[in-house]
């Protein structure tokens, strides 16, 4: 008795599926709405977020900071040890002090040029008197010729000799300039490399992470920590090559995260960078929440369906019952060629081919 009455259970269970598999193998066209979507992935970033890296070598000496606090543009966050950039700095700091109190040299220089200017312009003062009165008793013919151009040559010399001690006292004095300018741009060089062993924040945002441990030797390659915005998030999301020239900024998107499963976020895409990436093929997009997770983390993982265009009312059928895009199945085994218009990851539009009262079957 008990066996018939399994047996009855499963008989009719058997038909119930069959009856249920025979009716998911056709369907009719139905009115309804069609969304066509790009597909994106990526991470959530802070906004800002960027990550320290080291402009110089050397020995992490000392974190002055904590992962979690808050941080302000200029912040000292590591310490590299700098015992022979601060010699340099020391060194180039004496040398200019020297320079500004004087090259002893070139000052003694200028002291006996100013002399020998100033000698220099006596002697012309007084041949160019003699050579204006002489000039006129020569134009009265009462001076010889050659007396003349004696008078004459003498006022010339003197003049170029002055002329020679300006120039010469010039370029003493523009040398000793030089010398205190480029021990001045020696120190300021020195100052900024000394500078640079100090490693600062260039924003002011939240400190998400420290990477290297005091002790380690740090390189420029070599990431330190990632700071960014506190409480503003962004996505940073891949876009295929082949959908790029579908997206827009002001669209809108549909974000889903592992870490809120059976959720679904509005977003809107607000940056494009114009560059595709060479080794993935992808452009890179920015978007921010219409309506923010109530808690986020950076590099969380999201993807995203980037809504191009919707058409409401309009003829449909699912997807899975199109044969190479444009066929369907009729009367069981003929084929219809149909137009199709846009589609989803769900349902196909049809411009042209069937009616809502035609029945349609699921290709084997």
């Amino acid at each position: 008795m008990r066996f018939k009455t399994y047996f009855l259970f499963f008989f009719i269970t058997n038909i119930i599926i069959a009856c249920s598999k025979k009716q998911a193998e056709q369907t009719k066209p139905t009115l309804g709405s069609v969304t066509e979507s790009v597909y994106a992935s990526g991470v959530i970033k802070a906004e800002n977020q960027y990550t320290v890296f080291s402009t110089v070598n050397g020995i992490l000496q000392t974190i002055n900071v904590t992962v979690g606090q808050s941080i302000s543009k200029g912040q000292s966050l590591f310490k590299i040890e700098s015992e022979k950039a601060q010699l340099n700095t020391e060194n180039a700091r004496l040398t200019y002090q020297l320079s500004q109190e004087g090259n002893r040299y070139i000052i003694d220089k200028i002291a006996e040029m100013e002399m020998k200017k100033q000698v220099a312009k006596d002697k012309l003062t007084l041949d160019e008197s003699i050579y204006k009165r002489y000039k006129i008793i020569h134009q009265q013919d009462i001076m010889s010729e050659v007396d003349f151009e004696k008078v004459v040559l003498t006022y010339k010399n003197s003049k170029s000799n002055y002329e020679s001690a300006v120039i010469q006292l010039s370029q003493l004095k523009s040398q000793l300039k030089n010398e205190q300018n480029k021990n001045n741009i020696n120190l300021k060089i020195n100052q900024k490399s000394e500078s640079d062993f100090t490693i600062k924040s260039a924003f002011s945002g939240e400190l998400f992470d420290i990477i290297p441990k005091v002790g380690t030797v740090i390189t420029p390659q070599m990431p330190l920590a990632i700071i960014g915005k506190k409480n503003a998030y962004l996505l940073a999301l891949d876009v295929d090559e082949n959908d790029m020239v579908k997206v827009k900024i002001g669209q809108n998107l549909f974000v889903t995260m592992d870490s809120y499963k059976g959720k679904v976020f509005n977003a809107i895409v607000d940056k494009i960078y114009p560059i595709m990436d060479e080794r993935s093929r992808t452009f890179k997009i920015e978007a921010h929440f219409k309506n923010i997770p109530q808690k986020l983390y950076p590099n969380l993982t999201a993807e995203a369906n980037i809504v191009i265009k919707t058409k409401k009312n309009v003829l449909t059928i699912p997807k899975s019952y199109l044969i190479n895009g444009n066929y369907v199945i009729i009367n069981k085994d003929e084929k219809r060629k149909v137009s199709v218009g846009l589609s989803d990851y769900q349902n196909a539009e049809i411009l042209s081919g069937l009616k809502s009262d035609d029945i349609i079957y699921l290709p084997k």
